[in-house]
């Protein structure tokens, strides 16, 4: 199996980006991480688009053959991803095994999704349950978010946690993405509380008192309120993906791709055993670490799937960082902090990096891309050389988790 190295990378902003569509966002990203592997003249084999509802949201169903043509990359091979949330990690999948496999040379991953010009309420958290199952589910009003009550939930009590330690990692991932000037938010927790206090909605002492006010953080889905549920956000990140055997005819510091998992779990979320438990996680990790030849104490950072803060506290847990049942009081005592024990989310996480589907599973892998070569500014997490993803797709039943390394 051929190595396969990362040589370049492209992140446009996440956020409310007005006046560019879907196929913009993608070839901005596209063409930034093909200037910035080198790779400007070169004949690409394929690409490989992650996209969860482009046919839904934006009316365009044959996405990544535009958007070859669009770049002209023709006559490379065009394929779109689509694994719901995981969409972007899948594609990378794809990639990694075309290279691995001998079949290609060089690929371009990109994943995106645009969302915000979307005005119908309730209509993006309809069409993301989509992804769930229709009979037992859907058809009952189910949606992800209610899903991610329902776990934060059953968290607490089998565990004995605080909400607040949930809170805790918001307010982390808020200081994190204030330092990413590409992230959907660059505002800490604190300064959303004192311009609140500057426009009279309200007093507070402390973050925490801010966090527990109905009118400013008002519930979601019981016991998760506003602030510890991502945003809905436009954006895209590509990798060039080549054979590491050539990487260094592109870049001085590639990194290596060296571990790739992905797993199911049951599709229904309450015939599994224990809803505080990510087999599908478990599964996929350990497939990666074993491809890799390492373990979960050989990783320097990591970027979890936090579309509700619950999230990072349980793939923290199943992707082997803490035993089950301690990663909220881990981040509650720091490990999880730029400087911790084992940094998470250092680009802010979807909290406030932001979340548009079919980006994310890329941008968490550009994101280890500039930590592992120090690239990472103010965010930057010291000596970093090892780090690996999850990426969460449908409720948990279908994940995908990417490790990397400096080369």
């Amino acid at each position: 199996m051929n190595k396969v190295a990362i040589i370049g990378v492209g992140h446009t902003k996440f956020g409310r980006l007005q006046g560019k569509n879907i196929l913009d966002l993608l070839c901005e990203a596209s063409l930034e991480a093909i200037d910035n592997s080198n790779t400007g003249d070169k004949e690409f084999d394929s690409v490989y688009v992650g996209a969860m509802s482009p046919g839904v949201l934006n009316h365009m169903t044959g996405i990544a053959s535009a958007l070859v043509d669009r770049i002209g990359l023709i006559p490379a091979a065009a394929d779109h991803i689509k694994n719901g949330p995981a969409s972007g990690g899948s594609a990378i999948k794809a990639g990694f095994l075309a290279i691995a496999s001998g079949v290609n040379d060089l690929v371009l991953v990109v994943g995106g999704e645009k969302m915000t010009h979307i005005t119908t309420p309730g209509f993006i958290t309809s069409n993301v349950a989509t992804i769930t199952h229709h009979q037992a589910e859907r058809r009952h009003g189910v949606s992800l978010p209610s899903f991610a009550g329902l776990l934060t939930r059953a968290y607490l009590e089998k565990y004995e946690a605080k909400l607040e330690w949930i809170s805790e990692i918001a307010i982390k991932n808020h200081k994190n993405g204030a330092l990413n000037p590409i992230a959907h938010f660059q505002k800490t927790i604190d300064e959303f509380m004192k311009s609140a206090i500057q426009k009279g909605k309200g007093q507070w002492n402390d973050v925490n008192e801010f966090l527990r006010d109905d009118k400013t953080n008002p519930i979601i889905a019981d016991p998760l309120r506003l602030f510890h549920v991502c945003p809905i956000s436009d954006g895209a990140a590509a990798v060039v993906l080549c054979n590491a055997e050539i990487a260094k005819n592109y870049c001085d510091t590639p990194v290596l791709i060296t571990g790739v998992g992905q797993a199911t779990d049951t599709h229904i979320v309450h015939e599994r055993e224990d809803v505080t438990v990510l087999n599908a996680l478990r599964n996929c990790s350990n497939q990666a670490y074993k491809m890799a030849n390492k373990t979960p104490q050989d990783i320097d950072v990591a970027e979890l799937h936090d579309a509700f803060e619950i999230l990072e506290v349980i793939e923290s847990e199943d992707i082997g960082f803490f035993k089950k049942g301690e990663g909220a009081r881990a981040a509650h005592e720091g490990l999880t902090e730029i400087g911790g024990k084992i940094p998470i989310n250092p680009s802010g996480g979807l909290k406030a990096r932001g979340h548009p589907l079919g980006a994310t599973g890329v941008a968490q892998v550009v994101e280890l891309f500039w930590q592992l070569r120090g690239e990472a500014g103010k965010r930057q997490v010291e000596g970093a050389k090892t780090g690996i993803t999850c990426n969460f797709g449908g409720f948990g039943n279908s994940i995908v988790s990417i490790l990397v390394e400096r080369m």
